[in-house]
Order: structure tokens, then C-alpha cells, then sequence
């Protein structure tokens, strides 16, 4: 029995020894396929980032298809527009835009302020109120100027 198991022993050693390139080749391969995959893994990690510092759910059903199916650039700005035409984000408002909104509304605050300081109060109350005809016709003299 140990005759058996020294001449396997030696016969795999010579097998080895006959052909060390295959063997170096089929390691390397190894190797190859692994740094490939490794690769890959490295790609969609470095992607997913990218969505998630856009803003984009990537758990969301809907966000998982728009993850899958778009081949713009990977930089947060692109995401960010592509996700706001696709419906995922709320359109991006740039700061001029915002800016110059926030002061027409201040504008129409103002103007809406300035204007009712000179409004009339209710035509029907102060008509309910009136206790003399004169004091009617001064009323409706003010409506019509």
C-alpha cells in the first residue's frame, strides 16, 4: 500500500514537472478571472455611489429601473437632471431663479400691502350702517370716484 501512494506521489510530481507553463497558466487565469470580476464589482459599487450622492433611492422600484437603464455620464449634476426628466427628482431651480422668484414675491407683498390701506371696506356694511339718507349718497359718491 505505501508502494502504491510513493508511486501516485511520484507520478503526480512528474506530471507537474513535465508541464509547468500549463500550470502557470491555468493559476494566471485564475488570477485573471478573479481581478475581472473584482473589476466589475469595483464598477457597479463606484456607479451605485453615484446615484445615492444624486439623491436617488436606489432601494425604490421605479429608481432601480432609471439605475439600470442610464448611460449618461456618472457625475451627480447629470444624474440629477436625468432623474428630474424622468419624473424621480423634483426639477432642480437654479440660484438666480430662486433668487429673483423670493423678490417678486417680496415685490408683490409690498404692492399687496400698499394697496389695501386704501381699499373700501364692505360696500354692504357700511350701507347697513349708514342711519341717514346723506349718509348713503356720500357712500356711493365715494364707490363711483
Amino acid at each position: 500500500m505505501s508502494e502504491f501512494t510513493d508511486f501516485s506521489d511520484s507520478e503526480e510530481e512528474i506530471q507537474e514537472t513535465r508541464n509547468p507553463l500549463r500550470t502557470r497558466i491555468k493559476t494566471l487565469e485564475e488570477e485573471i478571472k478573479s481581478l475581472r470580476q473584482n473589476a466589475v464589482e469595483a464598477e457597479q459599487a463606484k456607479r451605485e455611489m453615484a446615484f445615492m450622492k444624486a439623491g436617488i433611492d436606489t432601494g425604490d422600484i421605479a429608481a432601480k429601473y432609471f439605475v439600470k437603464g442610464y448611460d449618461g455620464e456618472l457625475t451627480v449634476d447629470a444624474i440629477k437632471q436625468a432623474a428630474a426628466e424622468a419624473r424621480l427628482l423634483s426639477p432642480i431651480v437654479p440660484v438666480e431663479t430662486l433668487s429673483e422668484q423670493q423678490a417678486w414675491n417680496r415685490t408683490n407683498q409690498v404692492a399687496a400691502g400698499a394697496s389695501s390701506a386704501n381699499e373700501i371696506p364692505d360696500l354692504q356694511a357700511r350701507l347697513d350702517a349708514a342711519s341717514s339718507e346723506a349718509e348713503i349718497l356720500a357712500i356711493l359718491s365715494e364707490v363711483q370716484n
